[in-house]
């Protein structure tokens, strides 16, 4: 019977490194911003804006630490995480756009800190790699469902809203991160969209 249950725990132990070390491999999206378009279309530009967004994502979420996570600089202020959690929303209300899905309030399962950084940037390539391809932005209205209530928007309110207001907590987070001691990764460059070396 020990030897059973011995090879059951190295076999249970064998898998999670495999799923730990897979899940280390895959790659993310967006450590470095995407080639430009050759031309410029409507569709070429919003997905540039996008793109924008989940590099600076990237890089400010990149390396963050559980203390960094719980940093408040006040009473009154977001977690690092918490800012982290509204970007997380954020990029939800921008992929449904383009998916041309409704935004209900829907409760999630409990994600990590990993998870939901994935999650995030999955989004925001989704996105960009939607926008890339149109012909035609006013197809992609923003839709909240809330009960029996419906508001639309058209894709301009995506540029002012979700997408600006992702970026502007992107920023957030560098501040936050600088603020518990772990600053944003000085070769970083957002005008040229790589890590400098």
């Amino acid at each position: 019977m020990k030897s059973y249950i011995t090879i059951l725990l190295v076999a249970i132990f064998s898998i999670n490194m495999v799923v730990a070390q897979n899940m280390k491999e895959e790659k993310l999206p967006y450590d470095k911003i995407p080639e430009y378009s050759e031309t410029y279309t409507a569709g070429t530009v919003a997905a540039r804006m996008v793109d924008g967004l989940g590099f600076r994502y990237y890089w400010a979420t990149e390396g963050l630490r559980d203390e960094d996570l719980a940093f408040r600089p006040n009473d009154d202020a977001r977690t690092t995480e918490e800012t982290i959690d509204h970007i997380y929303g954020l990029s939800k209300v921008i992929v449904n756009s383009t998916l041309n899905k409704t935004n209900d309030r829907v409760e999630e399962p409990e994600m990590t800190f990993a998870e939901k950084r994935r999650k995030t940037l999955e989004n925001i390539k989704t996105a960009a790699d939607i926008l890339r391809k149109s012909e035609d932005l006013s197809q992609f209205k923003i839709i909240f469902q809330r009960g029996d209530n419906t508001s639309e928007f058209p894709f301009w309110n995506q540029l002012n809203g979700p997408i600006e207001d992702a970026v502007w907590h992107c920023g957030q987070v560098v501040l936050l991160r600088r603020s518990s001691g772990n600053p944003f990764n000085s070769k970083v460059s957002v005008l040229r969209g790589i890590v400098r070396e």
